[in-house]
């Protein structure tokens, strides 16, 4: 074998080498980032279950501030009928 024959088949070994293991550890990126997204996924789908439950619980609010208004416009009502037979 001829000395450029020697250097052409050491350097495709470490090239090849050096690419299966930059390979490896993309593929240890990428399943980090998935991991990641997950976690992220959960806490979004957290901070939409907490907004809707403080919706609900306002649009609760808002009903029941309805129905106090109706009850006491339902007793101004009452009260003008009862000044007006005096």
């Amino acid at each position: 074998m001829d000395s450029t024959q020697i250097v052409i088949i050491t350097v495709i070994t470490v090239l090849t080498i050096l690419l299966t293991v930059i390979g490896i550890q993309v593929v240890y990126i990428l399943l980090e980032f998935r991991k990641m997204f997950q976690k992220v996924n959960k806490m979004m789908d957290g901070a939409v279950t907490l907004s809707e439950n403080f919706t609900k619980s306002v649009s609760e609010i808002a009903g029941v501030t309805a129905g106090i208004k109706s009850v006491f416009g339902l007793v101004n009502i009452f009260k003008k009928k009862g000044d007006k037979e005096n």
